[in-house]
């Protein structure tokens, strides 16, 4: 155990002591022992608990996407027009632990609470603790909402504790209860990242004890509220973090990862969740604008396109949570943005490169992708794929390829006003409408062409499609999907396979893999793999499923070991070289999208912990607690 102290964490204790003076409840004129003799404030004091989830999604500052944007998934629009925001930050190494923009309190707010994430996520913490120490005692009416709303602090807790792991990856003090005003902070000890997954753990089986706490909301009067379903996934998540090489300090933790996972999903399963199967709603289904060439990139488009439902018997069966702070306030991102402003995340070469043929042939030999490991110049092709082709490279591919991206020649129809200035004999007659283009990628085109400065361009040769609705478009923004899918059901099928595989039952691996695959016509894998070129298989399959949905960066951290570095999968990032020839036909090449990233070393396998709580904790304690490298 290691002793911990820090600027945030005793402001938190402070804020919330036993004095009379500090000791307020949510509005500031009574205290808290006023708030728990009032069944009303106590529902209200449990609401403000709920404040300090991140918006996640394209809600991160200046309307981007965060972890999709610093991971090889993507690149961010922004990274060059405007390199003070992260990812400008980032790419340029202008980053440390005195100034680092997951701190800064204002890019948390203005994006919905996608920062600052130390100070919030403890602020969090420390409420669902008072709530939990108060909730037996509290005069509450109703004995069935005292339960629920028990479960719900108790998962709300594990919630903050997940993020907090999730950016820092290390040990933290575990509150069980709210520390008071005069305990001896300098002898706080924190626990491993095992130990504080083990009591996330503990958290959520309290939560998923209660009989009040439902596994779905049916009534949007309650929408956003937590779940058992959401205590399923968070444990599931975590225990497969915590078996993960950047974390597990040696151990072998992937069969209670495996077992962990294998009963969430049963208990989901159980309780009405499945993967989203079939194509519902008139915008899809038979309309020719939706540009999808067939039912399963539909169903896939589709289902991210559209929120969950909050009713007995949703359409939506899959999602678990979805965040409540709006999405589309305006369209920053893909092809056709509001009034051209920015593309936003730009998809990487490397992310096309991962969806596998129709045949289930990936395109580059997984093992090791790249013949130049670093540069990504020299794909090193699969030689059992025959499907693919260089020089035509966006044909059958993965239904889930056509719904998450759109590539040059692929089509779009939505409203548009670009300026009519290219000569592609892709661009419709000039006049504003709402009309149909064939997005055109290749270099030197005006509008869409990949473009090193202009925002409104694409950086790589792809526009991201996944979240992006078909009608949707510059002054047309839809408000179908306005919030952010943080937690459903694919996950936890991925969940299972990765620690399935890791733990040596490979026939489970195999099943849940497949019916991810499936989902969307997908071949099986191919009987007879080993272990490794299952897991091989499985990582990619994740990286395809849950692109662009914040897992990428992530995933890859977690797959390193304590002393590694990201050279290989986040130093550089390619773009597709496209020329258009005289004829008409195109050209496709390799490139850089236009320089390193300075973000690839060890360093950057986790978030700094603030460099004045380090001081302070070092000052009261003489230990030094900051991450490797800051």
């Amino acid at each position: 155990m290691i002793k911990i102290g820090g600027l945030a964490f005793l402001l938190m204790l402070f804020l919330h002591s036993c004095s009379d003076v500090l000791d307020k409840a949510p509005d500031g004129r009574i205290s808290l022992e006023e708030v728990f003799k009032d069944d009303e404030k106590t529902a209200a004091y449990l609401n403000t608990c709920y404040n300090y989830i991140p918006a996640e999604g394209k809600r991160y500052y200046f309307y981007m996407r965060g972890p999709v944007d610093w991971s090889d998934e993507a690149w961010d629009t922004d990274a060059e027009a405007e390199a003070w925001i992260t990812s400008g930050l980032l790419y340029n190494g202008n980053v440390s632990a005195g100034s680092h923009f997951a701190f800064n309190a204002d890019w948390a707010n203005n994006g919905a609470g996608n920062g600052n994430y130390w100070v919030r996520m403890w602020t969090g913490i420390r409420k669902c603790s008072v709530f939990l120490d108060n909730i037996d005692k509290a005069n509450v009416k109703s004995e069935a909402n005292r339960s629920r709303w028990k479960a719900e602090a108790h998962l709300l807790r594990a919630y903050y504790y997940m993020v907090l792991l999730k950016f820092f990856g290390t040990g933290l003090p575990i509150e069980r209860n709210a520390f008071n005003y005069a305990d001896d902070f300098s002898t706080t000890e924190r626990g491993s990242y095992y130990d504080v997954v083990q009591f996330i753990i503990e958290d959520c089986d309290a939560a998923l004890s209660s009989p009040n706490l439902p596994w779905r909301i049916s009534s949007s009067a309650e929408g956003f509220r937590f779940t058992k379903a959401v205590g399923e996934a968070i444990k599931s998540r975590m225990s497969l973090y915590a078996a993960s090489p950047l974390y597990n300090e040696g151990e072998n933790h992937w069969e209670e990862a495996y077992q962990i996972s294998k009963q969430a999903l049963a208990n989901l399963k159980s309780n009405g969740y499945q993967l989203y199967d079939k194509v519902n709603f008139s915008s899809w289904k038979d309309n020719p604008d939706v540009h999808l060439p067939n039912d399963a990139a539909k169903l896939f488009n589709e289902y991210f396109c559209n929120n969950m439902g909050f009713e007995g018997n949703p359409t939506d069966k899959e999602t678990i949570y979805q965040t409540n702070a709006g999405q589309d306030w305006i369209n920053t991102e893909g092809i056709g943005a509001v009034m051209g402003y920015k593309s936003g995340s730009c998809p990487s070469q490397e992310t096309v490169d991962c969806f596998e043929t129709t045949d289930g042939q990936p395109i580059l030999n997984l093992s090791k992708p790249y013949i130049d490991e670093v540069t990504h110049l020299q794909p090193n092709f699969n030689p059992a794929n025959t499907l693919y082709n260089e020089q035509d490279p966006y044909a059958n591919r993965d239904p889930r390829f056509y719904a998450s991206i759109y590539y040059n020649g692929s089509k779009r129809t939505c409203y548009w006003i670009f300026d009519e200035t290219s000569e592609s004999a892709e661009n419709f007659p000039a006049s504003k409408g709402y009309r149909t283009r064939i997005i055109a990628t290749w270099s030197g085109e005006p509008q869409t062409g990949r473009h090193p400065t202009t925002r409104k361009a694409t950086r790589t040769g792809y526009f991201l499609r996944k979240f992006l609705h078909p009608n949707s478009g510059q002054e047309v923004v839809t408000a179908s999907h306005a919030y952010a899918k943080v937690m459903r059901l694919g996950e936890i099928y991925l969940n299972l396979a990765e620690a399935a595989a890791e733990a040596g039952h490979l026939d489970e691996a195999y099943d849940a893999v497949n019916a991810i695959r499936g989902r969307v016509n997908m071949p099986p894998l191919p009987a007879g793999l080993s272990k490794e070129q299952l897991i091989l298989r499985i990582r990619n399959e994740r990286r395809v499923e849950l692109a662009f949905e914040a897992h990428r960066y992530f995933d890859v951290r977690r797959w390193h070991k304590p002393d590694d570095d990201l050279e290989k999968t986040d130093r550089w990032i390619t773009a597709a070289y496209i020329t258009r020839n005289a004829n008409g036909s195109y050209t496709y090449a390799r490139g850089p999208v236009s320089r390193e990233r300075l973000c690839y070393q060890n360093k950057f396998l986790k978030f700094p912990i603030p460099l004045n709580e380090v001081n302070i904790m070092l000052a009261l304690t003489g230990d030094n607690w900051q991450n490797p490298g800051w």
